[in-house]
């Protein structure tokens, strides 16, 4: 028992010795200590969730428009344009219709996107550290490519734990007043579908935002930070200030990686969203056209959704929306990225985490 008394004494004591000595080296900046790398976790968190929110009210109007047009009943077309389409909404609903469903986005695109960037840092950390290891070179960098799977990786992730949300907000989103059945909000519309449609109905259009999202998000990561990068390093226009580039600048390569992922996977979004439409009882009047016109195709699957889509409206039904989401998702992503840095700074996390 004497012994036993000792060893407990003397793992304590080694315990606090090692406690102090890892306390010392972080306050020296040697190593990071478990309760500073718990912080930076949740102020990572909190940084994605404020650049989700704030980047997706800015262009809410935009945002429900280009779903409206997605789905709308093509035998009974109200609007084409983009300000057409606008000003329609405003007639008919006010202001507040401009901003339907952004609750719902917002609860969803907090957790999605606070999720997204800390999974982009960790994925980007764990794939540095595997290349530098491959190549044997401890400074060795991201590529293009592997900043591609990182993004990759982050947006399938977080777009499979918040897809029920995103399914019930696509379908607030249609709904107008004189819709036959109203969803009175994210839970109602979650325990509905649960109810009438089963839970599989919750992930309806899943398997084509899976494939959209890889080059969507991973494009949108790849070229921000590479095209940062590239600025930084070789500075061909004079935008580097001690070492570092202006709100002004990361706005343009926000927006510049927006661009280009949005382009590319922009009909696998209007695919999801039709798929999301499917075996909705007492559907909003923009599916079913007020009764005047045909009623909206079934679909059984991705590919069906693709093949019944070309074969009924032509190939330029897959970029329904395009130009209010063209219009949306540059502002949308850039200051994303920017609110998302710049909350981070002021928390005081480190940023760079692609060197």
């Amino acid at each position: 028992m004497a012994s036993e008394n000792v060893k407990t004494g003397d793992s304590a004591v080694t315990t606090i010795v090692n406690l102090a000595e890892e306390a010392k080296l972080a306050r020296e900046g040697v190593v990071k200590a478990p309760s500073y790398a718990l912080a930076s976790i949740c102020k990572s968190l909190v940084a994605g969730g404020v650049a989700g929110g704030v980047s997706r009210t800015a262009v809410a109007p935009l945002e429900r428009l280009k779903i409206l047009l997605q789905v709308q009943n093509p035998h009974n077309i109200k609007y084409n344009g983009t300000i057409q389409g606008l000003k329609y909404i405003w007639r008919t609903e006010g202001f507040r219709g401009l901003f339907k469903g952004n609750g719902t986005n917002c609860a969803r695109i907090v957790p999605n996107s606070a999720v997204k960037f800390f999974s982009y840092e960790q994925a980007s950390k764990g794939i540095l550290h595997l290349y530098q290891q491959q190549t044997g070179n401890e400074d060795a960098q991201l590529t293009p490519l592997l900043r591609l799977g990182a993004g990759a990786c982050a947006g399938i992730i977080a777009m499979s734990a918040t897809y029920p949300m995103d399914m019930v907000r696509g379908r607030i989103t249609v709904q107008t007043e004189a819709s036959p059945y109203q969803y009175r909000g994210m839970f109602h519309a979650l325990s509905t579908v649960l109810r009438e449609e089963g839970p599989r109905a919750l992930y309806k259009g899943w398997l084509p935002s899976v494939i959209g999202v890889i080059p969507y998000v991973g494009l949108n990561f790849a070229v921000y930070e590479s095209l940062k990068d590239w600025l930084i390093k070789s500075n061909p226009f004079n935008l580097v200030e001690n070492s570092e580039l202006s709100v002004t600048t990361r706005l343009a390569c926000g927006a510049a990686a927006g661009t280009v992922g949005q382009t590319v996977a922009y009909p696998l979004d209007v695919i999801r969203r039709r798929m999301q439409m499917v075996g909705w009882n007492h559907a909003a009047s923009v599916l079913t056209g007020d009764g005047r016109g045909k009623v909206p195709l079934e679909y059984t699957g991705m590919v069906d959704a693709f093949r019944k889509t070309v074969q009924h409206e032509g190939f330029g039904a897959l970029y329904k929306g395009l130009v209010p989401n063209s219009v949306k998702v540059v502002p949308s992503i850039a200051i994303a990225f920017v609110t998302y840095e710049v909350v981070k700074d002021i928390l005081g996390v480190e940023i760079r985490i692609s060197e």
